[in-house]
């Protein structure tokens, strides 16, 4: 697997990994867009998920081409992404079995989303940051989770309304395993320094 990271550190690839991950937030806070306008100032932050990890990972990735580790960003970076890109995969294939059918956006929105999970755990080996790190990400992540399913702030998918405390149950545990992974991944002496070439 040690064949992955000079590829992974590769600077065209990291800039290319760059402008996909600002075109997809970018994307990502104009789909929010409708849900933004109806909530309440106070809860913004904590609306457009999916954006806001691939925003964290967006500075990541600036960090790595200027040859820095910023490990807060880090740290929220692959937490969020494993977390809501697997959470919107698993709520899109929950709407085609609701729905029976599922469109392009649908499909576009699973590839898009695995493959948000899958960048942040792939470049773990890269990231510096330490526990109390970890413990602050997880505040803030399981606060998220508070605000989405205590006073209904979740990404809306209407279809689902009515198994809104099943995905709440899902949500929460989802969020104990993303910070579970990122302890594992993270935290273990096996690090690769980032020569970027």
């Amino acid at each position: 697997m040690g064949w992955i990271y000079p590829l992974l550190a590769n600077r065209s690839i990291l800039k290319l990994l760059l402008i996909v991950n600002i075109a997809g937030t970018a994307y990502g806070y104009y789909w929010y867009g409708w849900q933004l306008k109806e909530t309440p100032a106070i809860f913004l932050l904590f609306v457009p998920d999916s954006p806001t990890a691939s925003l964290f990972f967006v500075f990541v990735l600036i960090a790595f081409l200027l040859g820095k580790n910023w490990p807060f960003l880090e740290a929220l970076a692959v937490v969020t992404l494993f977390k809501y890109g697997i959470w919107a995969v698993v709520m899109n294939i929950l709407v085609y079995f609701v729905k029976g059918e599922l469109d392009w956006i649908g499909y576009m929105l699973i590839f898009s989303h695995f493959a948000m999970a899958v960048q942040g755990l792939l470049y773990t080996p890269f990231y510096r940051f330490k526990w109390w790190h970890l413990i602050v990400t997880a505040i803030w992540t399981l606060h998220n989770d508070v605000i989405d399913y205590v006073f209904f702030m979740m990404p809306s998918y209407h279809m689902l309304d009515q198994y809104t405390p099943q995905i709440g149950y899902f949500t929460f545990w989802l969020s104990i395993l993303s910070i579970g992974l990122a302890y594992y991944f993270s935290l273990r002496p096996n690090r690769y320094k980032l020569e970027i070439k």
